[in-house]
């Protein structure tokens, strides 16, 4: 007894403790794939033990059984984590399975702060099956036999394909709801697209000029507006700012006056009184709540039209969808595109995340149809581990997703999308123009009623003018129609 505990410790225990420090020195030598970088010394380590340890087998009548142990131990124990965690590796529950495989310690910690959870499996997996079949080859090829109990063999056989065949389904479920990591590069994470072309800062800037003199200046630093807004807002009201602030490019490089940080945070601000004007859609039910509760009244200025959409990959044979098949896609009734005329293919139904501008629209669009629960991707902590968040849309083949048609088409294109008809009605500029698509929808200021900085009530009727206008139809949206 005493002998197995000591193989068990030294091969399962000690050995694979030392190798799983290998990764540190190879993360640091430029070996930038941590899957690389700890599981190959794990596999060549396993391997090289499993052979050392078949040579100075000196009973070999012994039961094989004891060198399956561990994995049946990692099989079983990873089963019973992915159901209680719903194969979440971000779950705290997690942590505790770090704690079951000790040895595997170091890799797990560096795993932990890369947000790749999947070590927690693959680092002892790697090394109980590298060193199982080098182990077992060994003695093929020395022609040494341990001893094979047929009942035992079968039992432990079963008990594995059961383990491991419960966390890969949960495994291959989850895959259906959660995707890898696709993370913002942007905007210190906040934007999806490189907002830099439309930065007063940038002097390269592609943001539109007026013909003539702007007929409403602010020269007072203090007397402007602080503006932040929606990620695909951002060029407009950027332009707006280098219309009207003089100086503009250089104060905002001390002093946030032009500020980007997306729809959820920047209404947030709004309220908070950080900033003055909020570019984006209309606020969400919650958003409006949040104000009420506030003691806030909104005052909300429509400065442009533009088009909710929904795009496909163009490789999708459907061209048009009714309001009703939109609802039923996304509360989940309809989830084959053959349902909608188009290839037998599960519907991927990409969402946005809660109190966005283009979700707000969704929801709108679905009145008292409730939403199905949408995509999410695993995504790395800043300071280590992993959390959950709405996935970002991916062009698969049997996607659909929906974001407003200047972003989509003029701030960040994608030439591999394909805008979807509504009712048969194409969403042009002059379907938006005259409200004739369905889903045409305003480009918002939004102030509070109790701002008293004297240049706000202006500065709004000059969006709303001509000049305002003339920038509004220069950046790609719709301009509002004449009175």
């Amino acid at each position: 007894m005493a002998r197995k505990l000591g193989i068990l410790i030294l091969y399962f225990g000690i050995i694979p403790f030392g190798l799983s420090l290998f990764s540190i020195p190879l993360l640091s030598v430029g070996i930038e794939s941590i899957m690389i970088s700890t599981l190959i010394p794990l596999i060549i380590g396993g391997a090289a033990f499993g052979v050392i340890a078949a040579k100075k087998l000196n009973q070999p009548n012994e039961s094989i059984s004891l060198y399956l142990m561990p994995l049946l131990y990692t099989g079983v124990l990873w089963a019973i984590f992915m159901i209680i965690s719903h194969g979440f590796y971000g779950a705290d529950i997690w942590f505790y399975f770090g704690i079951s495989h000790i040895a595997f310690a170091p890799i797990f910690l560096i795993g932990s702060f890369m947000g790749v959870g999947s070590l927690l499996l693959w680092a002892p997996l790697a090394y109980e099956l590298s060193y199982i079949l080098a182990f077992k080859i060994t003695l093929l090829v020395r022609k040494e036999r341990l001893i094979n109990k047929r009942k035992q063999w079968l039992t432990i056989l079963a008990v594995m394909i059961i383990a491991f065949g419960t966390g890969a389904a949960i495994q291959m479920q989850r895959s259906k709801t959660v995707l890898p990591s696709y993370g913002f590069n942007y905007g210190g994470g906040y934007s999806s697209t490189d907002l830099t072309p439309y930065s007063v800062t940038n002097p390269n800037h592609k943001l539109p000029q007026l013909q003539e003199e702007s007929t409403f200046v602010i020269e007072d630093r203090n007397q402007m507006p602080i503006l932040d807004g929606a990620e695909a807002a951002y060029p407009v009201y950027s332009a707006f700012a280098n219309a009207t602030y003089k100086n503009i490019a250089n104060i905002n490089y001390g002093e946030e006056i032009v500020t980007f940080t997306n729809t959820i945070y920047a209404y947030e601000r709004l309220l908070s009184g950080e900033i003055d004007i909020y570019f984006g859609a209309e606020p969400s039910k919650s958003q409006a709540l949040m104000a009420k509760k506030a003691g806030k009244e909104l005052v909300m200025t429509p400065i442009g039209k533009e088009a909710f959409v929904f795009f496909v990959n163009p490789d999708n044979k459907v061209q048009s969808l009714s309001v009703s098949e939109i609802q039923g896609i996304y509360s989940g009734k309809i989830t084959n595109w053959s349902d909608l005329n188009g290839r037998n293919d599960r519907i991927v139904a990409f969402q946005r995340p809660e109190n966005s501008g283009s979700q707000t629209l969704l929801e709108k669009i679905m009145g008292d149809t409730p939403i199905m629960t949408p995509l999410k991707e695993e995504v790395p902590r800043g300071m280590g581990g992993i959390m959950e968040q709405v996935a970002d849309y991916r062009n698969y083949k049997n996607a659909i997703g929906f974001s407003f048609r200047f972003f989509a088409t003029g701030m960040n294109p994608n030439p591999d999308i394909k805008l979807i008809a509504i009712e048969g009605i194409e969403p042009n500029p002059e379907n938006i123009s005259t409200s004739k698509y369905p889903f045409t929808a305003s480009l918002y200021a939004i102030t509070l009623k109790d701002n008293s900085k004297p240049t706000v009530d202006p500065f709004l009727n000059w969006m709303k003018g001509p000049q305002g206008q003339e920038i509004v139809e220069q950046i790609g949206y719709i301009k509002l129609p004449e009175n």
